[in-house]
């Protein structure tokens, strides 16, 4: 029977994808753009050129990419054990931060589990909870942008498994501060593990966030997430990172994707980590550009809440969402739009911020 004919019978049933991947929205990325005019402020990412160590690293472990990386990714683990002031056990490796949070959501749910986040934040979140057969449980930001750790704590159940903290928010770049986590750590139950996203963290000033391995020391419960893809630079090459407890830990390897962590992005954490001098002046170079974009914006009559991300967050209506966003458009600059929520745009070099500011003047209330 040919294939056209085995279409045809009344009888026959072809492959289905379950229903919970049939209804799930792709996630969106920051859009690119081709060309020297083109100012590509979507996607949260480093304006820098890799660390010339990691570059150096990359190149040096190239020849041996005919060869599986180390699957359990021992040398990071190390380095990274040692950063952080942890045990190798501690730590558990993926491609990208995204990654290590569908490890955690994978090891720890089953179907009808719930999953507890504020939102708006990272896109990803309902995402990975849905094609994990869970239950996303979004809890509107507070009038500050930030997270209602109230509301969250009011919404957590006995199918609670796990909350996120995306701290800074993305994408609104507010913090939440150590003792209002303490304060919700102590008020949610020890069994639901409490993930601390800190994808931003290295741009956060000191003190304006949670101490969170002081508070992962404190409660078992906390589980740090980490990534290389924005002050490292490395987003190219997904690595990223969670510290937790070695029981958690090592479930979180279990459920990873065999060798998902290349050779090379491996060789690039490592190198980055020991160029950590470096990357801070980047990263200061970045808080400087923030302050800068963030003090003119509001002279021009924006209404920003203070960002300690690598962008800054504009609330925005959806009749003057559209509006701006046609007008970067047309002026050659992509930013990330939320569609009914706002505008996120990416701190960029001082002449891409320039052309943000100039564009924004004109359409400030």
């Amino acid at each position: 029977m040919t294939p056209e004919q085995l279409l045809t019978r009344p009888d026959t049933a072809l492959p289905t994808l379950r229903g919970a991947v049939a209804g799930l929205p792709s996630y969106v990325p920051g859009r690119r753009g081709a060309g020297a005019d083109i100012a590509a402020l979507a996607s949260n990412e480093s304006h820098y050129e890799p660390l010339p160590a990691a570059a150096a690293a990359v190149a040096d472990a190239a020849g041996t990419m005919n060869r599986y990386p180390d699957s359990a990714a021992v040398e990071l683990r190390e380095r990274l054990a040692r950063h952080m002031g942890v045990t190798a056990g501690e730590v558990a490796v993926g491609p990208g931060s995204v990654g290590v949070l569908q490890q955690i959501i994978t090891g720890l749910c089953d179907a009808g589990d719930e999953v507890v986040f504020a939102w708006r934040s990272f896109e990803a979140y309902p995402i990975l909870v849905e094609l994990a057969g869970a239950r996303p449980v979004r809890i509107p930001l507070d009038d500050a942008e930030g997270h209602d750790l109230d509301a969250m704590a009011a919404a957590v159940s006995d199918r609670t498994k796990v909350i996120l903290l995306c701290t800074p928010n993305n994408p609104t770049g507010v913090p939440i501060s150590h003792d209002r986590v303490e304060a919700f750590l102590q008020a949610v139950p020890s069994s639901v593990l409490v993930v601390i996203d800190e994808a931003y963290v290295e741009y956060a000033d000191a003190g304006s966030g949670p101490d969170s391995l002081a508070l992962y020391r404190r409660y078992p419960n906390v589980c740090i997430l980490r990534t290389f893809s924005k002050a490292y630079g490395l987003a190219g090459l997904r690595v990223g990172y969670a510290i937790t407890t070695p029981a958690i830990a090592e479930g979180l390897r279990r459920t990873a994707l065999p060798f998902a962590v290349s050779a090379l992005a491996q060789k690039a954490a490592i190198a980055s980590l020991d160029a950590g001098e470096e990357m801070e002046s980047r990263v200061s170079a970045v808080r400087q550009e923030r302050a800068r974009l963030a003090a003119q914006l509001e002279a021009q009559g924006w209404n920003l809440q203070p960002s300690q991300g690598n962008f800054l967050w504009i609330r925005a209506e959806e009749e003057l969402r559209a509006r701006l966003v046609d007008a970067f458009d047309a002026a050659g600059i992509l930013v990330r739009a939320y569609q009914g929520d706002g505008v996120r745009i990416t701190v960029a070099d001082p002449a891409s911020n320039g052309r943000v500011l100039k564009l924004l003047a004109a359409h400030a209330a």
